[in-house]
């Protein structure tokens, strides 16, 4: 878990949260199963709607589709055993409201096509039960990517989403 305090003579927030110059951030590891998906899409929820992107609404939902299935890969496609995944959530206002969500996992063999280079599975007498997450994440988010992690193994795949101005 990743913990931001501000000064001693300010109040403290939640661990993992904190407010750089107009941005709202929030990172924190989960455990690469399952349920750290599922709890990591649950606090972007809830990060969201508390920095004014309220439940309900589309850019809420398009944010939390992204960060399921940013998180959800991590797990499938990134998992080490003993090593966590990282989500970080930054919210921005200025130029432009935008929600970027990042997941970082420990598996640097295994990284995405480029964006403009994802195909659709080819359907075969049984439906696949995968392959379709970033097709979705492309398809909700303004810009997406990756990049190897810096001073650890694997890779950061990232989205980006426009926030109408409040």
């Amino acid at each position: 878990m990743t913990s931001n305090l501000d000064s001693p003579g300010s109040t403290t927030r939640p661990p993992g949260l904190s407010s750089h110059a107009g941005a709202q951030l929030f990172a924190m590891r989960f455990t690469s199963t399952p349920r750290g998906a599922r709890l990591a899409r649950r606090l972007v929820a809830v990060r969201l709607d508390a920095w004014g992107v309220p439940y309900g609404t589309g850019p809420h939902e398009a944010v939390v589709l992204v960060a399921a299935e940013l998180t959800a890969n991590a797990v499938r496609h990134g998992h080490v055993p003993g090593r966590d995944f990282h989500l970080l959530l930054r919210v921005t206002a200025e130029p432009r409201p935008v929600a970027r969500v990042e997941v970082s996992d420990a598996r640097g063999e295994r990284v995405p096509p480029p964006p403009g280079q994802l195909a659709v599975p080819a359907p075969g007498p049984e439906p696949a039960e995968g392959g379709r997450g970033l097709l979705l994440v492309a398809g909700v988010a303004d810009r997406w990517g990756w990049y190897p992690r810096h001073r650890a193994p694997g890779k950061t795949v990232w989205a980006e989403c426009v926030l109408p101005a409040s």
